[in-house]
C-alpha cells in the first residue's frame, strides 16, 4: 500500500489537526523525528535530576512529623504541606505539557514513540514520595534514547532512580555480602524478574528462576541516593562471586560496568528482537501482528545491533503499514489528545489552568474512560489491545467527555460540517450526516469525536 498523508497522522501520530499539516512522506516523519525535539522545547517537562522537592526531602519531614516536640512536628508538618503542594503543581504542570505536546506537535511519531517505550518500561508513583516524578523519568531516560541503540535506552533506563524505586532495587542485597552480614535483608527479584519477562526476551523467553535469581544477585548493590537523587553503586550490597544469565556468565566484579554487559547481552539476545518487534507492530498496527511485519523487525533489529531508528524506519517502510483498515483503537489517553489537537484548543487553555479544571476536564475524565494519568495497574503497563478499552463503561466516558467538555474548552467551535472533514479521512456517511443534522454545534462535534472512526487509529 502507498504512503497516505492522513494514516501517517493517525496511525503513526497523534492525529489530524485543522491547522498542523499532515506528514507528506515517510521520508518527512523520519526527518521530524530526527530534526529537533521542537515540542520538547516549546512544552518544557523538568528533569528528574532538577525534579524538587526530592523524595529525600519528604522522608526527612515524614520523620520530623511524628517528633516527640509538637514545635519540631508542627514546623516538619508545614513543610510538608508546603512541599506537597509546589510536587502536585509540578505535576499539574507536566500533565498539561504532555497534553500540550500531543495537541501541538509537528512530529507526532515522536510523542507516539515515547508513550511506547514509557509503557514498555512502566513506572508509577508508589507512594506520594513520588508522585511528581514520573514524567521527569520519561523525559530523562526515555525521550532522548528513542532512535538510538536499544542497549542504550534499556541501560539509561534500568539504571535510573525512578526504575530502582519503583521496584524496590535499592533494598536488594546479595545474601553474601557484606551489608547483609549487617542487616535483616535479602536478594530482591523484582528488578531482575521484570527485566527478563518485560522488558527484553519476554515472558515466554528462554529464561527460568535460576536466570532470575543470578540476574538478581548481578544486580545487588545497584541503588539509589534519596537525597541526591542518583544512581549509585554500593560494592559492600554487592553478591560475591561470579553469576550466569540466559548461559553467558559475568566474572566476579563488584562495579556496575558488570550490569551494563548484562544489560547489553539481554538487548542482544535473539528473543529480546523478537519480543520488542512483535510489541511494537502490535502497538502501530494491528493486536494480532502480521508475522511478515514482525520479521522484518526482528530481522533489521537483529542486523543492526538494535538500532530503533532502523527499526521505526523498516516499520514505516513495509507496505502492511500502510493498510486502509484503521485496525487498532485508540487508548483513553490517544483519544482525548486527538480530540484536542482536532478542536486546536490554544496550548494555554492546556497548561495555564488549575487543578480543578485539569481534574474536572482531562484527569477524572480519563479515569472514567479506565486510563487514570500514570497509574498503569502493573509494570507491564496498559494494554494495548481494543477489548481492554472498548467496553460500555468506557465508550460512555468517552461519549460523555466528547458531548460535554469540548464547548468549555472553546469561546467558539467550529461548525461540524467543516470539523468532520478537517479530522476524519474519510469521512464516513453516516457520520457526515449526524454531523450536518446536529441541533447546535456542541452535539455536532460531540457526535464527530464520539464516532467509531475517530476512536480508530
Amino acid at each position: 500500500m502507498p504512503f497516505v498523508p492522513e494514516i501517517a497522522a493517525v496511525r503513526f501520530g497523534t492525529g489530524l489537526s485543522p491547522v498542523i499539516a499532515a506528514p507528506a512522506s515517510v521520508d518527512d516523519m523520519i526527518a521530524r523525528l530526527t530534526g529537533p525535539d521542537r515540542a520538547g522545547a516549546d512544552f518544557p517537562i523538568p528533569l528528574f535530576a532538577d525534579a524538587r522537592p526530592t523524595p529525600g526531602h519528604f522522608r526527612d519531614l515524614s520523620r520530623l512529623r511524628r517528633d516527640d516536640d509538637p514545635a519540631i512536628a508542627a514546623a516538619a508538618q508545614e513543610e510538608h504541606d508546603r512541599l506537597t503542594a509546589r510536587a502536585n503543581a509540578l505535576r499539574l504542570a507536566t500533565f498539561g505539557a504532555t497534553l500540550a505536546r500531543w495537541a501541538h506537535t509537528a512530529d507526532g511519531l515522536r510523542e507516539r514513540l515515547v508513550a511506547f517505550w514509557a509503557n514498555h518500561f512502566t513506572v508509577r508513583s508508589k507512594s506520594g514520595f513520588t508522585a511528581h516524578l514520573v514524567t521527569p523519568f520519561v523525559e530523562e531516560a526515555i525521550r532522548p534514547n528513542i532512535t538510538g541503540r536499544f542497549a542504550d535506552l534499556l541501560t539509561a533506563v534500568i539504571t535510573h532512580p525512578m526504575m530502582l524505586a519503583y521496584l524496590d532495587q535499592t533494598d536488594s542485597m546479595g545474601p553474601n555480602s557484606e551489608a547483609a552480614q549487617r542487616r535483616d535483608r535479602g536478594l530482591n527479584e523484582n528488578l531482575a524478574r521484570e527485566l527478563l519477562e518485560l522488558h527484553t526476551v519476554g515472558v515466554d523467553g528462554p529464561y527460568d528462576q535460576d536466570d532470575v535469581r543470578q540476574l538478581a544477585e548481578l544486580l545487588t548493590g545497584l541503588g539509589w541516593d534519596m537525597d541526591a537523587g542518583q544512581t549509585v553503586y554500593r560494592p559492600t550490597y554487592a553478591e560475591p562471586g561470579a553469576e550466569t544469565v540466559l548461559d553467558t556468565t559475568y566474572p566476579a566484579r563488584a562495579d556496575i560496568a558488570t550490569i551494563r554487559a548484562a544489560l547489553e547481552g539481554l538487548a542482544a539476545h535473539p528473543a529480546t528482537a523478537r519480543f520488542i518487534a512483535t510489541k511494537l507492530v502490535r502497538h502501530f498496527i494491528a493486536d494480532t501482528p502480521p508475522e511478515a511485519l514482525v520479521a522484518t523487525l526482528e530481522t533489521t533489529f537483529r542486523d543492526t545491533d538494535g538500532d530503533l531508528l532502523a527499526v521505526t524506519s523498516a516499520l514505516l517502510a513495509h507496505p502492511l503499514a500502510w493498510a486502509n483498515t484503521a485496525a487498532k483503537v485508540r487508548t483513553p489517553f490517544e483519544f482525548l489528545t486527538a480530540s484536542l489537537r482536532a478542536l486546536a484548543v490554544p496550548p494555554a487553555v492546556l497548561i495555564e489552568t488549575d487543578v480543578r479544571q485539569s481534574r474536572r476536564r482531562f484527569q477524572i475524565p480519563l479515569s472514567v474512560m479506565g486510563q487514570p494519568w500514570e497509574q498503569a495497574p502493573g509494570p507491564d503497563g496498559w494494554a494495548d489491545e481494543a477489548a481492554a478499552w472498548i467496553t460500555p463503561q468506557f465508550m460512555a466516558g468517552r461519549i460523555d467527555w466528547a458531548m460535554r467538555v469540548p464547548v468549555t474548552l472553546l469561546p467558539d467551535l467550529p461548525d461540524p460540517r467543516d470539523f468532520v472533514a478537517a479530522v476524519l479521512s474519510p469521512v464516513p456517511d453516516p457520520v457526515a450526516f449526524a454531523a450536518a443534522a446536529a441541533e447546535d454545534r456542541p452535539t455536532g462535534v460531540g457526535v464527530v469525536l464520539a464516532s467509531s472512526a475517530f476512536q480508530r487509529r
